[in-house]
């Protein structure tokens, strides 16, 4: 079968779209050919080494597509399911386990199913995980037009918390506002200050940074004394270590770097978060913008597209035409 195949560690250029032996799945997975495979920063860090996996591996952890076999016989033939967590889901087939897959329902289409449990997931997690939002909190976002981003701020404003909402170009800005953002603002060395200035003097209660080395310091600029910093990503690089007596110095404040993993670390959770997601796809509550789709074969245009921030939303490799 095709798949992209990682030999070494490296840029966009590892990626290599080759011929490998089709998967075989234990009792504890389930085979499935796959439509669409979602395209995340995640797979940035694995194809990097900062995530390690044995090489030579296959990329990609999510995606949607068709049972092709269930070992234990539980879940039909032709089944349309989605799922994440399964690495090596940049390939035709894949083997996936059987406890971070759900079913999708009718209507739903592919390149949506294949991008919406990983980022809506995390969506789910930011908002009703490291801080429970509520009505009237205050939050600053980076990244606002990304897939997890824009999905944040749909989620948060549900339930009325202001969201601010940060973005590189008037695109950007575009989908932020349509998102429900209450402001969108530009990155810069003032925007610490311009945030708190539209927040009535005060910082927020809590700033996702999603982008990492660039915004880390004004992000904690930026939010209130005892209030709480989530650096969940790093799209612009890595943060350098910091002196704990950073935290005392901006209020006592908190700061945390959490996983996907560890806020589905149960089947229990995953399916409660995974749920909400569907749910929210399904009723038209939650939206999700799939801004780019490539074929699997240009895998690293797709990579080298997403580093240099020229994707909106989600984006997704096309596998096989449903």
């Amino acid at each position: 079968m095709k798949a992209i195949q990682i030999a070494e560690y490296g840029g966009p250029e590892v990626l290599n779209y080759t011929e490998v032996p089709e998967p075989l799945p234990n009792a504890d997975q389930v085979l499935v050919e796959v439509t669409v495979a979602g395209i995340n920063y995640i797979d940035t860090y694995y194809r990097e080494g900062i995530y390690h996996s044995a090489l030579p591996f296959i990329a990609g952890e999510e995606g949607c597509g068709r049972v092709i076999n269930d070992p234990k016989g539980e879940i039909a033939e032709g089944t349309v399911v989605a799922w994440m967590s399964a690495l090596g889901s940049y390939a035709e087939q894949v083997a996936v386990p059987r406890n971070r897959l759900v079913a999708v329902p009718e209507g739903i289409d592919h390149e949506v199913a294949a991008s919406m449990l990983l980022q809506g997931t995390t969506a789910h997690y930011l908002v009703h995980g490291v801080h429970e939002t509520k009505e009237g909190d205050s939050i600053l976002l980076t990244a606002g037009a990304g897939g997890v981003g824009l999905l944040v701020t749909q989620m948060a404003r549900e339930v009325g918390a202001a969201v601010y909402s940060v973005v590189s170009t008037d695109e950007k800005e575009k989908l932020a506002y349509d998102a429900g953002a209450t402001e969108v603002f530009r990155y810069g060395e003032n925007l610490a200050e311009v945030v708190r200035r539209r927040n009535g003097g005060h910082g927020v209660d809590v700033v996702l940074d999603g982008v990492g080395k660039d915004t880390f310091n004004e992000s904690l600029e930026a939010v209130r004394p005892r209030g709480l910093v989530v650096l969940f990503g790093a799209a612009s690089g890595p943060v350098e270590p910091i002196d704990p007596q950073l935290l005392n110095k901006h209020g006592s404040i908190y700061l945390t770097r959490p996983s996907l993993g560890a806020y589905t670390a149960t089947d229990d959770e995953f399916r409660l978060r995974a749920q909400a997601v569907v749910r929210g796809v399904e009723e038209g509550k939650l939206k999700f913008r799939v801004g780019q789709s490539y074929p699997l074969s240009e895998a690293r245009h797709a990579h080298q597209d997403l580093h240099d921030r020229k994707t909106t939303g989600s984006i997704v490799l096309r596998v096989k035409e449903d």
